[in-house]
């Protein structure tokens, strides 16, 4: 018999334990009738029932952990198992067998519109969700607007959400989820859908709510899990396979799948292959590396204490003129301009580039603490840092750009204004297949031939 129930004062946030959900699995839609009828008279004379369905065992004898405050990722092909554990730990779905036990309020965003209803406006589903997830009315009517503000889908919050589009779905049902004042948040997936400028923010908030509550999270990404988490779980056909520091488990992982792949080709024949690419120069048609810039857009989210204002941020080229695309591998200037708003003493101006997960790539800022004298900057008088660099390779994908504007050094300083995503970069061609960022190397080369002793 399973149960879902609370668990005593311990540091575990979750308990899953000998968990299994079985579904009968009907091969003919006359033989569920059968089922309900048949074994019913077959043990009514006597007689052994007979079963007209197969099992499958989504889940079998699962068990698991999670203290609280920590972040666990779970990991697994398609049809391993991993929705169907985290509906059960939601209480979506009722397990076949085994026990599950939670402390504290959980906030889950599954399968994307998961507990929405489409005929229900926006204002409608929030104040329904909201309610399931345990608020009172008084809570929902003081988060209302907060909530609102953060899906940012404008009036469409009066619209029927069958009528939203599956980034929308999200914007909202995050927001939600971020104002439930949830001890525990699930999510399985749904971070994948939804714009850059979203993204960020709510890898924001997963990172804020991390310092105080219990994230499981669910994805195809193994980036995403090693930056996230503490742990990870990687379940196959049902069943845990490692429960292990998240890059040990995303690493196992991997090598599963390419263990599954077809053997490489076998080399060719002769007694000596080699080849050699050459790069002369980084402005070759060689290099298929291309980033698209997406203009500064000053409203963006930030802080500071207002000492500053950043004005702009752009790449500049060679002759000194705003850049739209950027190859891997192209010499360019990030310039950003602020304007001092009170006397800075010693201004400092930075950046990083930041992938979608809000992992800061790289970045760098104008203090120097060889640095013989400041320069200091009056009320009114515009501030302008260039920094000069080549290109990287990014990923396909999308990247952002924070910026910021600080004033005294760098161990002690008042933060002016600091820009979220101030600049957008999307990777539309990459010639780099692995690792987060490349580097345009000048020369690669490999050859064979016999062994020297």
């Amino acid at each position: 018999m399973s149960s879902e129930r609370a668990l005593p004062e311990t540091d575990d946030a979750i308990a899953v334990a000998a968990v299994g959900k079985c579904y009968q699995i009907y091969d003919r839609p006359e033989d569920r009738l059968k089922q309900a009828v048949v074994p019913r008279l077959q043990r009514a004379i006597g007689r052994e029932p007979k079963r007209f369905f197969r099992e499958f065992w989504a889940l079998r004898d699962v068990s698991l952990r999670v203290a609280r405050g920590e972040t666990v990722g779970v990991i697994g092909r398609n049809g391993s198992g991993k929705s169907t554990l985290l509906q059960i730990i939601c209480g979506t779905l009722a397990p076949t067998s085994g026990d599950i036990a939670l402390s504290g309020r959980i906030g889950a965003l599954l399968e994307l519109g998961s507990g929405f209803n489409p005929e229900f406006t926006g204002r409608e589903n929030v104040h329904m969700s909201a309610a399931i997830l345990g608020l009172s009315d008084a809570e929902i009517a003081a988060k209302y607007d907060d909530i609102v503000a953060f899906a940012d889908i404008g009036d469409f919050i009066e619209q029927p959400v069958k009528t939203y589009s599956s980034g929308m779905y999200v914007r909202l049902a995050f927001a939600v989820i971020a104002h439930a004042d949830a001890d525990i948040l699930v999510i399985d997936e749904a971070l994948s859908v939804g714009d850059v400028f979203f993204g960020q923010k709510c890898m924001r908030f997963l990172r804020d709510f991390q310092k105080r509550g219990t994230v499981l999270f669910v994805s195809h990404d193994a980036a995403a899990v090693v930056n996230l988490c503490d742990r990870a779980i990687w379940l196959d056909g049902g069943k845990v396979v490692m429960d292990a520091a998240a890059k040990d488990v995303c690493e196992a992982y991997h090598a599963s799948t390419y263990g599954h792949a077809p053997p490489a080709a076998a080399a060719r024949a002769g007694d000596e292959v080699q080849r050699a690419i050459v790069d002369e120069g980084f402005d070759r048609d060689l290099d298929k590396s291309v980033h698209r810039v997406f203009r500064f857009d000053g409203d963006k989210a930030g802080f500071g204490d207002g000492g500053a204002k950043i004005l702009s941020v752009s790449f500049v080229g060679a002759d000194s003129g705003p850049l739209s695309q950027i190859r891997g591998g192209e010499l360019v200037r990030l310039t950003i301009v602020a304007r001092a708003e009170r006397d800075l003493s010693s201004p400092i101006v930075g950046f990083f580039l930041k992938d979608r997960l809000g992992q800061q790539l790289f970045g760098n800022n104008t203090y120097r603490e060889s640095a013989p004298t400041p320069m200091p900057a009056a009320a009114g008088q515009q501030v302008v840092a260039v920094f000069e660099f080549r290109m990287p390779y990014l990923p396909l994908g999308r990247y952002t750009v924070d910026a910021a504007i600080a004033d005294g050094s760098y161990f002690d300083h008042v933060q002016a204004d600091w820009v979220h995503d101030a600049l957008v970069i999307e990777s539309v061609s990459s010639s780099l297949s692995t690792g987060l960022v490349g580097i345009p190397f000048r020369s690669i080369s490999i050859r064979t031939g016999e062994a020297s002793l």
